[in-house]
């Protein structure tokens, strides 16, 4: 069985491309991630973007948990996945993508964090959503990016004595000697 797809918000569909903080609160005031969030904290938004018809909010890493929080009393009561990305040598280095879900507003979100290479560290969710558990260990393992507060950080697929991250982009391709 196949689900139809559906458009990512039934009352607002997203259809063209925007970019920037205010282009997107312009062109989209009545979107509940976007109104839950500045209500919450309009300073901890600091950029956002709609492409290919997905809303990305970029929030401050000190604000990750109050952001999910604030979206999670709105109604994105979903927690699908998050990744992490390495944009060596550019800084800030490391970007946390979180992706949330309402079910009865039939709406995706997508919240990002930069973090800077020195001390890549950012509160867990896993309080909020005890999903992300084994997502931040991903991270956490490949990365190196600590989770503060997270119940049980420890590798989840590399053994426990392996030296380094291998998906940072100064890993030694051939591994450390």
């Amino acid at each position: 069985m196949t689900i139809p797809q559906q458009p990512i918000s039934q009352a607002q569909p997203l259809s063209k491309d925007l970019s920037g903080k205010q282009a997107v609160i312009d062109a989209l005031p009545d979107h509940p991630a976007v109104k839950a969030l500045l209500a919450w904290n309009a300073g901890a938004v600091t950029d956002a973007k709609v492409a290919f018809a997905e809303l990305t909010l970029t929030v401050t890493p000190e604000e990750i948990r109050g952001a999910c929080n604030a979206l999670k009393a709105v109604g994105y009561n979903f927690f699908e996945d998050m990744t992490a990305v390495d944009w060596f040598p550019a800084s800030p280095r490391f970007q946390l993508s979180y992706h949330l879900l309402s079910h009865a507003m039939l709406d995706r979100v997508r919240l990002r964090v930069m973090l800077e290479a020195d001390d890549p560290s950012i509160d867990s969710i896993v309080p909020l959503w005890a999903g992300a558990d084994f997502y931040e260990r991903e991270v956490f393992d490949l990365f190196g990016i600590r989770f503060a507060g997270h119940p049980d950080l420890r590798r989840i697929l590399l053994p426990d004595d392996w030296k380094g991250h291998p998906l940072r982009k100064d890993y030694p391709v051939e591994g450390y000697r």
